[in-house]
């Protein structure tokens, strides 16, 4: 199986799975996804009525799925109930994802597992429960890395400048790196389906996450930070038929700041 010609980013009667999708980047894929036509599943710890209520005033079918994608029955039932209620599934977006930011020496067991679990072991997971339903008719599968995974953690400094803000920690970096590691990896394994796999590696994005910390953006080509759309439409890009000769590859989505 392969892929045809690419084309317009237009995804009317695709079904796209969006992890971490109840806020922040992950809404924001999940309703530029309905923007351009697909129907739209969430898999996230929160109920995500927000972002279904926005995708079906677009037109568009939404469902929401409460669970831990670090969870192997939670993902694999998540995936059932897409195809049983939406018929198909072909664009699956791993999004989830936590932050931390301690030092090596400070880092606990708990804080390296629970980040691992999340934003790694959860990334592989939800595309294993997914792979058999993609290599039926070919799809995408585009996984949210980091800057952090290329640069060694993301500086930043406490806005309120009462505290220390320092970089993002090893265990972020790590798990970050991982993902691109396997998207590689995965890509190499899903092209003779016809499935691509790409990655986008964001730089400091205005979220929750990165609320309350500087990031010193006047020093940066483009000096912002970034929004989640920003990040949300080069996950259109990869998931769309305008990247059909496109595999295997990490873009990156930070002002300019990292150039590999």
């Amino acid at each position: 199986m392969t892929t045809p010609p690419s084309g317009p980013a237009a995804l009317a009667g695709a079904v796209a799975l969006v992890t971490g999708a109840a806020q922040g980047i992950g809404r924001a894929i999940a309703l530029a996804l309905a923007d351009v036509g697909a129907d739209v599943a969430i898999l996230d710890l929160q109920p995500a009525a927000d972002t279904m209520m926005a995708i079906q005033t677009r037109g568009r079918r939404a469902l929401s799925i409460v669970g831990s994608v670090a969870d192997r029955e939670v993902a694999t039932a998540a995936v059932a109930r897409v195809v049983k209620d939406f018929g198909r599934l072909d664009i699956v977006v791993n999004n989830a994802g936590i932050s931390e930011r301690m030092g090596l020496e400070d880092l606990d067991e708990k804080t390296l597992d629970r980040t691992f679990d999340v934003t790694l072991k959860g990334t592989v997971i939800v595309t294993q429960a997914a792979y058999p339903q993609l290599k039926r008719h070919g799809g995408a599968i585009v996984n949210v890395s980091s800057t952090s995974a290329m640069a060694g953690g993301t500086i930043s400094m406490r806005a309120d400048h009462e505290s220390e803000g320092g970089r993002s920690g090893p265990a972020y970096a790590a798990a970050k790196a991982g993902v691109i590691a396997f998207t590689r990896w995965l890509a190499k394994d899903a092209g003779r389906y016809g499935i691509r796999v790409n990655a986008v590696a964001p730089g400091p994005v205005e979220t929750a996450m990165t609320r309350g910390y500087d990031y010193s953006v006047t020093t940066q080509p483009i000096a912002r930070m970034g929004y989640p759309e920003d990040v949300a439409q080069a996950v259109i890009y990869l998931a769309s038929p305008m990247a059909n000769w496109v595999t295997g590859q990490v873009l990156v989505v930070d002002g300019g700041v990292v150039m590999d």
